[in-house]
């Protein structure tokens, strides 16, 4: 059956009003288009493709509420990684993929279909990892997801961590995680790095490591990651997260470094809400905000993208998978407001974090690509992005996974 979404505005198609889908694949994207067996008016709105998280832990989203009073109390990042290991052993299957699946409501009830998760295997019993291969195979029809295999607790400061991430890479995890700025000693951060390029090209995964998470300039595991996959050609699928210590690092290194990072095509992915949350800690002013440097990436264009990361957990209080909010809050932190950056900054929740996660042959607004995208409830992209506006639709390969109309009310405000 062929379906018509007419009466539209098309993100990165200006002059386009229609869609056309047939077998949930794009056929055709312009104005006057041939009639259709189901035709949609979209009101004027604004489409996009559908918004992509590419950093979430979802075996750890609402487990701050259930930590109760022993959750955190300092807001550091280390105090987080202390509690976290007593609460893991309570863990089962079910009460993982029970709070797993209010964070992925959260998410794909505001436009989002394509989530990397990042699951903790510093556990010999991979109960979360268990937990989401089974939840990614449930909700393949409904959202994308795709694993990674993390060693919270280090591939060596968890001793045997180095082995539990190549079991889980067996086990059907999508991509290599690495810790390297919590391991014991510069020289185990070193080592772990290694190893994490080692698996991915062993295995041929994608890797995405969790990098200088941290205040400290000496922190510097990016530049040994980024020379590893520059020298093997891997560099586009390889995503380095946080790197707030890069966001510190002074210009001499960091201008020498975004010159290597455009060479090996490395990608990067800041999370703009909990990093500011948790860097600075021990600033007092002058006080970091813990942002890798966005701006200077995208000018150079290297690609980067914004993430959640965490829904109520022991490491960020808050999060509720609204990446309006996330794009709201690092367009602010990384100060990219002028009208050229606005125009184009929707593609750090979108495009930029397909490319992360290296979907990016099967994503987008362009014919032959699957007919997914979401529907905003504004017609221009300034005016949503300023209105942080909700979004009124979700379509999935042409069928609607969600579509609610816009804000009624009893009593109108009236001021005239």
């Amino acid at each position: 059956m062929k379906k018509k979404f007419f009466n539209a505005k098309f993100y990165r198609h200006d002059s386009a009003t229609e869609m056309m889908v047939e077998n949930g694949k794009i056929t055709q994207i312009g104005t006057n288009l041939p009639n259709a067996d189901e035709e949609i008016d979209l009101n004027g709105k604004l489409v996009l493709p559908p918004y992509v998280d590419p950093h979430l832990h979802l075996d750890y989203v609402y487990t701050l509420s259930e930590l109760g009073e022993q959750g955190a109390g300092s807001g550091t990042l280390f105090e987080a990684i202390e509690l976290w290991p007593k609460f893991k052993e309570t863990l089962t299957v079910e009460s993982v993929k029970k709070l797993a699946m209010k964070g992925i409501k959260d998410e794909v009830s505001q436009g989002v279909q394509h989530i990397r998760t990042h699951i903790d295997v510093t556990d010999p019993n991979f109960t979360a990892l268990k937990a989401m291969l089974e939840m990614k195979e449930d909700l393949k029809h409904i959202v994308d997801i795709q694993i990674v295999a993390f060693p919270q607790q280090g591939m060596y400061t968890y001793k045997g961590g180095v082995d539990l991430v190549e079991e889980a890479l067996k086990m059907g995890a999508d991509v290599v995680g690495g810790i390297p700025h919590y391991e014991p000693a510069r020289e185990f951060g070193e080592k772990s790095v290694h190893d994490i390029v080692n698996l991915g090209l062993k295995y041929d995964k994608l890797i995405d490591v969790h990098c200088d998470e941290t205040d400290d300039t000496h922190s510097r595991f990016l530049e040994l990651l980024n020379a590893l996959v520059l020298m093997e050609d891997y560099g586009s699928r390889t995503t380095a997260s946080h790197t707030c210590s890069f966001g510190s690092a002074d210009n001499s290194y960091a201008f020498r470094m975004m010159d290597l990072f455009q060479k090996s095509k490395i990608n990067f992915i800041s999370c703009p809400t909990e990093n500011a949350y948790l860097q600075g800690r021990q600033d007092t002013y002058p006080k970091r905000r813990g942002l890798t440097r966005v701006k200077e990436f995208i000018e150079l264009g290297i690609n980067v993208a914004f993430a959640q990361d965490s829904i109520n957990d022991p490491w960020y209080p808050m999060g509720n998978g609204n990446l309006m909010n996330i794009l709201d809050n690092g367009m602010h932190l990384a100060q990219i407001m002028s009208p050229k950056e606005i125009e184009t900054n929707f593609d750090l929740i979108t495009y930029n974090g397909a490319r992360c996660m290296n979907i990016q042959d099967n994503y987008g607004l362009d014919v032959g690509k699957p007919a997914n995208f979401i529907v905003l409830n504004e017609s221009s992209v300034h005016e949503a992005i300023r209105r942080r506006v909700d979004v009124l639709a979700s379509v999935r390969n042409g069928d609607f996974l969600f579509r609610k109309k816009e804000v009624e009310y009893d009593v109108e405000l009236k001021l005239d």
